[in-house]
């Protein structure tokens, strides 16, 4: 009885805690069809106006554009460094091997103002400061230890031996590179694709520090929002929140789906 009533507590509290989290989300979405310029209750007439809006405003395109290009190329990118790190770790015992695993997961615990603050100063040195490429290099140092902890625990899962047993049968270690070890990585380097793009598609404050003149969607969600309430915010928000979460949905189902079928 104890712990059924402990798991029916837990229970609540988790649906208490994932109603926090979606309901805003809920409700920007309901309101995105909704006729009437202020988010009021009782609701007005169902329309797609705002979603006409923005479908029409080519500064939301150029911004979507924007952060489709970055977002596949920090995916691309933060991944391959998570790959390497992941492999380095797997396969390398060296000196200092926890310090380096510890600067490596470093960024995604640094406030992303110190952070955004720190890439301006940088690229800025660099002459690399306003360009798209800029959000890029930002965006992969930040979610890059994203794709290194998935590959490398899809790593941990291999045996160690494997890649030696391909050595022995004459395979180069580029060979056994390519045929054992990035098959094995699959799944993981799938999910780590859709993540690592899921987290650079959101993110707000890096980009904004270092774009320059090029907008992504929420830096634009954020101009919209200023001084004044636009309902086309609600359909934005709708479409960023659709997007991010179709990607994070397909990277658990690649790599669960995975770990059922070598389990089965």
């Amino acid at each position: 009885m104890n712990a059924r009533a402990l798991n029916f507590l837990l229970g609540i509290y988790v649906a208490l805690i994932f109603t926090f989290v979606f309901a805003p989300i809920l409700f920007s979405l309901v309101f995105s069809f909704n006729s009437q310029r202020f988010p009021t209750i009782p609701l007005g007439e169902f329309s797609t106006e705002w979603y006409a809006k923005i479908l029409a405003d080519p500064d939301v395109w150029q911004a979507v554009r924007n952060s489709v290009i970055v977002s596949t190329s920090t995916a691309m990118l933060a991944t391959f460094l998570g790959f390497c790190t992941a492999y380095t770790d797997f396969r390398y015992n060296f000196r200092f091997k926890g310090p380096y695993l510890a600067l490596i997961l470093l960024p995604p615990t640094i406030p992303l103002i110190i952070m955004a603050l720190a890439m301006l100063a940088w690229l800025s040195r660099l002459g690399l400061s306003g360009q798209l490429w800029s959000i890029v290099m930002a965006h992969s140092v930040l979610t890059a230890p994203f794709a290194m902890a998935i590959i490398r625990l899809r790593l941990h899962q291999m045996d160690p031996d494997l890649e030696a047993a391909a050595w022995n049968l004459g395979g180069s270690e580029w060979q056994a590179m390519r045929h054992v070890i990035v098959p094995f990585c699959l799944p993981a380097i799938f999910s780590s694709l859709c993540l690592t793009a899921a987290v650079s598609f959101d993110e707000f404050a890096v980009a904004w520090f270092v774009s320059g003149l090029n907008k992504t969607v929420p830096i634009v969600i954020l101009e919209i929002v200023q001084g004044n309430i636009d309902p086309q915010v609600n359909a934005i928000g709708t479409f960023v929140f659709l997007t991010s979460m179709s990607l994070v949905v397909a990277a658990q189902v690649i790599f669960i789906s995975r770990q059922i079928k070598n389990h089965s």
